[in-house]
């Protein structure tokens, strides 16, 4: 872990003086494969929200997902890494290669080591796993590839981009579950520091497989709703838990300096960070979200009233929607600043929501435009938030806080701002 966390009790590093920038952008979403159609979709309040198709999901409560839909793997990746490769990291493959070309980056003409790869992960490869572990059990070991021995592993998303990009830099995992997106982008700003011009960041995760949703409803946090547009309703009196989901965004995070030096154009900066740990279950101690978004504004050098939107994490169970509302209201004032949770058309992507909400602020910066919640009208009396549930554009869009909480405790806040 970066030890901009410092052990995540609730303190944040002092900010450099010129912020990194962003100035790649790849995607791959279950309401649109690629940048600009999943950003299209979004503004349009497009649902990626569908009944599972991956496997059957007849025998289990939940059986809806967000898929990223059209995705043939043999369109987009070499066939010799279709062997070796899980699904989730052939879809990190894919934004990663977006990501790069949208920044304009050719990395054989960069310095040797001076561009790496950090990304989140929360479940590895886990269909790859089922697979091979089915193939053992029913054939015998000789049966389990070879392959195995990494395709499921946490930093296999990081290591597959490094390779087939020849990114030689620094190169890392952050495992904090949805707050990973945030936490992985914060660590390649520190890399930043240290000299290295280039990171590919972010998160891109999957696990909608028999075993990987095994494991989801083992949380008891899915929803059991069969209707895709009443199943995730974040901070609704009717939420009654999430959709899972897949995919996720890279970013490719630049040296200010060196960006500017090369002609590239930004989308904005990395403003400020911050992550804090909740205290156990049942010690009494306060959920810390709002200590997290608070030092990220600090670092920032951000003033509450200079926030024009909040990401919201949006959990969508009650307690926990409530928890949320109260740590934005305690910054912002009871409806004080708009809240959005694109995430409402894709579901809860582990890994890689929150990198793809920091996407989705970037985007919002650039055109103006604070993109919908869907599904959820009024907010609940005890939510008291400003959500906009349908597109917005305000006299003035120059600044995004983004939050994220990950199974387990983990809380971080990141603060964008649009390209100087």
């Amino acid at each position: 872990m970066s030890t901009e966390t410092l052990g995540r009790a609730g303190a944040a590093a002092p900010a450099s003086a010129a912020a990194p920038v962003v100035t790649g952008i790849g995607v791959v979403a279950p309401n649109g494969l690629g940048t600009e159609a999943w950003w299209g979709a979004v503004l349009r309040g497009e649902s990626g929200i569908r009944p599972v198709t991956r496997f059957d999901p007849g025998q289990y409560p939940a059986r809806l997902a967000g898929e990223v839909p059209g995705f043939d793997p043999a369109e987009h990746i070499p066939s010799r890494l279709l062997p070796q490769t899980d699904h989730m990291t052939r879809l990190a493959l894919v934004a990663a290669e977006e990501a790069l070309a949208d920044a304009g980056v050719d990395p054989a003409e960069l310095p040797d080591y001076a561009a790496g790869v950090i990304t989140a992960s929360s479940a590895g490869g886990f269909e790859f796993g089922q697979r091979e572990l089915e193939a053992l059990w029913s054939k015998g070991g000789q049966y389990v590839s070879a392959y195995q021995s990494f395709a499921w592993f946490y930093a296999v998303n990081s290591g597959q981009i490094s390779i087939r990009n020849g990114l030689r830099g620094p190169s890392g995992v952050l495992v904090t579950e949805q707050a990973g997106g945030l936490d992985a982008v914060a660590q390649a700003r520190r890399q930043l520091r240290g000299g290295v011009r280039l990171l590919v960041t972010g998160g891109v995760d999957s696990s909608l497989c028999p075993w990987g949703w095994v494991a989801h409803l083992a949380g008891g946090e899915l929803s059991t709703a069969d209707d895709p547009e009443r199943a995730f309703l974040p901070f609704s009196p009717d939420a009654a838990g999430h959709v899972a989901g897949e995919g996720g965004a890279l970013l490719v995070l630049e040296d200010a300096d060196a960006a500017r030096a090369r002609g590239a154009t930004a989308y904005g900066t990395v403003a400020g960070y911050a992550s804090t740990f909740d205290p156990a279950p049942g010690s009494g101690g306060a959920p810390r979200l709002g200590a997290a978004a608070e030092l990220a504004l600090r670092q920032a050098g951000v003033a509450p009233d200079e926030v024009d939107v909040v990401f919201a994490d949006a959990a969508g169970r009650r307690a926990a929607d409530r928890e949320e509302a109260r740590a934005v209201a305690s910054l912002f004032g009871e409806y004080g600043v708009p809240v959005t949770a694109p995430k409402t058309m894709t579901g809860r992507l582990s890994a890689g929501g929150a990198s793809l909400d920091l996407a989705a602020a970037f985007l919002a910066l650039r055109d103006g435009v604070i993109p919908p919640t869907t599904g959820t009208g009024t907010p609940a009396e005890d939510c008291p938030v400003d959500l906009v549930t349908a597109p917005r554009r305000p006299a003035r869009l120059r600044t995004a806080l983004v939050l994220a909480r990950g199974r387990g405790g983990f809380n971080a806040a990141m603060v964008v701002r649009s390209a100087p």
